[in-house]
């Protein structure tokens, strides 16, 4: 893992996790990329939901019945890495 700064550990950490779920190498991910271009389906990003949540010790507002609606962004890695930046921030104060 990366060290302990808070935007390349929180980064690196969900670009690994997004990865396993994938199947892919860690290389493979961009922060472009979107889950359908990683080939994640419904259940893999509920399986990195609670990865993430486990990972960080967070709770992520989402629900998976309706994706679209939710609070947290799953448009892109970038997105998913601020928002997860985000919650892990407000929970620290």
């Amino acid at each position: 893992m990366a060290g302990n700064s808070v935007g390349d550990s929180v980064q690196d950490r969900i670009i690994a996790i997004i990865a396993e779920q994938a199947v892919l190498e860690v290389g493979d991910v961009s922060m472009t990329s979107t889950l359908d271009d990683l080939g994640i389906d419904s259940l893999g990003l509920v399986e990195a939901i609670f990865a993430i949540e486990e990972a960080f010790d967070i709770q992520v507002p989402f629900n998976a019945n309706e994706p679209q609606a939710s609070e947290f962004d799953i448009s892109s890695v970038a997105a998913i890495v601020r928002a997860v930046e985000g919650l892990v921030a407000t929970q620290k104060t």
